[in-house]
């Protein structure tokens, strides 16, 4: 079978919360060019081809992180931006944090510990919603038993 009938592997997971795309990446190493150029399309495409303009980048899953996909970041954000939204990064690890730190990037861009968080402080709303029906998930699954 040809690379060309195959099905394209998505490199992002995403999912919306109260009006907020949260992204995740699937993979744990993010080194190569390929993969790189890859997730940067597909992460244009969220605001370009969808019109997401409040973004949420979930890094829980990644371990290592090539400086080169720091400028697929950059371009992301300006994207954004320019659509009159907002790009936050959560959940880095350390490691990766201190390339951020290095080249300045962690000025530049809205980064959070935790996902929860980032949702509660940069969407107020979110927060707040997400509380609301988990109150009443929990009332209604009292009421069931």
């Amino acid at each position: 079978m040809s690379s060309a009938s195959q099905p394209r592997r998505r490199r992002l997971e995403t999912e919306e919360i109260n009006g907020v795309t949260v992204v995740n990446f699937v993979d744990r190493k993010i080194l190569d060019e390929q993969n790189i150029q890859k997730i940067g399309e597909e992460l244009f495409g969220l605001v370009d081809g969808q019109n997401r303009v409040k973004i949420l980048l979930n890094f829980g899953n990644v371990e290592y992180l090539s400086s080169a996909a720091l400028g697929k970041f950059i371009t992301l954000n300006k994207k954004v931006q320019a659509a009159g939204g907002k790009l936050i990064l959560c959940n880095i690890d350390p490691n990766i944090y201190e390339v951020f730190e290095i080249t300045k990037l962690n000025k530049l861009f809205n980064i959070q510990k935790e996902e929860q968080a980032a949702l509660q402080a940069s969407w107020p709303f979110c927060g707040w919603l997400t509380r609301r029906i988990r109150k009443g998930c929990q009332a209604v699954c009292k009421w069931i038993k």
